[in-house]
Parts: C-alpha cells; structure tokens; sequence
C-alpha cells in the first residue's frame, strides 16, 4: 500500500512551492472533472481553475503550511486521498500574514494524483 502520508506532504510542498512561483504552472494538477471553491466561489476544470488563480489580486504571495492531516478515501490511497491544510500566506508588502485552511481530494491518475477537490478559506480571528 503506497503511504497516503508521504504522497500527501511531496504534493503539498510541490503545490505551494509552485503557487508562490507560479500559479499557472497548476494547470497539470487539476483535470476537467475538478473543481476549486475559493471563498464560496466554485469554479469547475483545470481551464477555469487556473484562470481563477491567476487572477487573484495580488503579485506574489508566500505560503506557510503550519500543519497537514491526510487520510485515505474509500480505504486506501489508491480510492484517493483526502488532505486538510492550515497555514498563514503573506501577499505582496504586506507585512501580517494571513491564517488560511485549504482541502484537497486528490485521486489517482496512473502513477501519480491529480486534484479532484479544492477547497480554500482565509480564516479571520474571530470579533
């Protein structure tokens, strides 16, 4: 059984290793069946998907992954994968990070994974 924990940390350094560098080499992560919600906006295939990121309005942005969790779907890493990740990003200038929570369901595509599922939140401090 391959290790659905290790799969999970190689994709999620890749993921925002390239984000930060450049958001539309993601393309290849996503597929036509995938879907993104960013802040309650669904978007659907690889197409729209990374048309939507790289039309967020900011230039560069660095992420930090404070902690991930990964589990299997459908039993094993082979049904898919589903991981959970909280961090803070710094966005051009500014100076306070930002906490966000992204969720990922990656399922299988012959020998490597490709994002069936993203979903993407900042996490505000509560009033």
């Amino acid at each position: 059984m391959a290790d659905f924990q290790a799969i999970a940390k190689q994709f999620v350094e890749f993921y925002y290793k390239t984000f930060d560098s450049d958001r539309q080499q993601l393309a290849s992560l996503y597929r036509d069946a995938s879907m993104l919600t960013f802040e309650a906006n669904p978007v659907q295939g690889s197409a729209g998907i990374v048309q939507k990121l790289a039309e967020l309005p900011f230039q560069k942005v660095a992420h930090r992954v404070d902690s991930m969790d990964a589990q299997p779907t459908g039993g094993s890493p082979q049904d898919g994968i589903v991981v959970l990740v909280t961090g803070a990003l710094l966005v051009d200038e500014e100076q306070r990070p930002m906490s966000y929570t992204q969720m990922f369901h990656l399922k299988p595509d012959g020998q490597t994974f490709f994002v069936f599922n993203d979903i993407f939140r900042l996490v505000y401090p509560g009033q």
